[in-house]
């Protein structure tokens, strides 16, 4: 008789657990037979996001906020995953942002020292601003307005960056960068203000997609069940990073909008809006170190991925 192999970790901590791509990565660690605990303040996730992993065997729900020190049951994985991640989350909650990068990073650091643990800082394309380089890669330091309205997010990610860098260097603690770019399906909040969700929401609605500035501004979509398993291969490996996990298909939002329009079968115009301030031009990971190191690269056309967010969309709504 065939024998189940053993999981890779017996015990993984995630912070922002009831997340978007928190939740998702509690879910793919539980099917592998990994107890999870999933820590969560609720600012911005939601206890429904993980409703289905409670009262699954080896999963345990921790309502806290990282920013205080906190303590699980001995782990041999931490996934630092908390933070508020779209500009409707970040601009309401600046400060909290600017706290959950530094002093919940910290906790989480300190954390996986005490239990000798493996320990992942999910990082961002944020931290490339605004990029002078295209596509990005790990070695490009970023063009970043220190002051700007994204200013504490990005900046956020930029300190627990170099924190996570302090303490693998000076306490040998394993840690392990990676690098986000426009991770999008189920889960995600119809009004959190990413591009993704808004489209689907509002064509849905039959409602204006409202595309800023000119819509010729580029981003990258990484369907989640990509992305989490890039994260998990990280985690897996001795890289310290960073290493960028996205999909170096480019889309214009224009392109994305009407992509929208046409999956779902709406009847929606699109309608141009003021864009933002600091919104990067581009947005492209070189994803060359994670392909040769981590053997991983997306999987899921966005035609596809796009096609199971809206289903799901359409069944929140039923």
């Amino acid at each position: 008789m065939a024998t189940t192999p053993a999981p890779r970790w017996e015990h993984a901590v995630v912070t922002g657990g009831a997340g978007f791509v928190g939740s998702h990565l509690c879910t793919a660690l539980i099917d592998q037979g990994t107890a999870v605990t999933c820590v969560d303040d609720f600012c911005t996730g939601s206890r429904r996001n993980v409703a289905h992993l409670e009262g699954r065997a080896g999963f345990t729900l921790l309502p806290a906020d990282v920013t205080q020190p906190f303590e699980t049951a001995p782990a041999d994985l931490v996934l630092h995953f908390a933070s508020p991640a779209s500009p409707a989350d970040y601009l309401r909650l600046p400060l909290h942002t600017l706290e959950t990068g530094s002093l919940g990073t910290r906790n989480a650091l300190a954390l996986a020292r005490r239990h000798e643990a493996r320990f992942v800082l999910a990082s961002t394309s944020e931290v490339y601003g605004d990029p002078q380089q295209h596509p990005q890669s790990e070695s490009y330091w970023g063009n970043v307005n220190p002051v700007g309205p994204r200013s504490v997010y990005d900046e956020a990610k930029r300190f627990a960056e170099a924190l996570t860098t302090a303490e693998a260097d000076g306490h040998g603690t394993r840690t392990g960068i990676v690098r986000l770019f426009n991770t999008y399906g189920p889960r995600m909040r119809g009004h959190d203000g990413r591009a993704v969700p808004t489209f689907i929401r509002q064509a849905l609605a039959g409602e204006p997609l409202t595309v800023t500035g000119d819509g010729r501004q580029t981003r990258s979509l990484a369907y989640v069940d990509d992305t989490v398993r890039g994260i998990l291969a990280m985690a897996a490996s001795d890289l310290r990073g960073p290493v960028n996990l996205g999909n170096p298909t480019e889309i214009t939002m224009l392109e994305l909008a009407r992509t929208v329009i046409e999956l779902t079968g709406s009847s929606s115009t699109v309608r141009f809006i003021d864009r933002p301030t600091d919104d990067p031009a581009v947005r492209c990971p070189d994803i060359t170190l994670a392909r040769g190191k981590l053997q991983w690269e997306p999987r899921v056309p966005p035609a596809e991925g796009l096609a199971r967010a809206i289903s799901w969309f359409r069944a929140q709504a039923a």
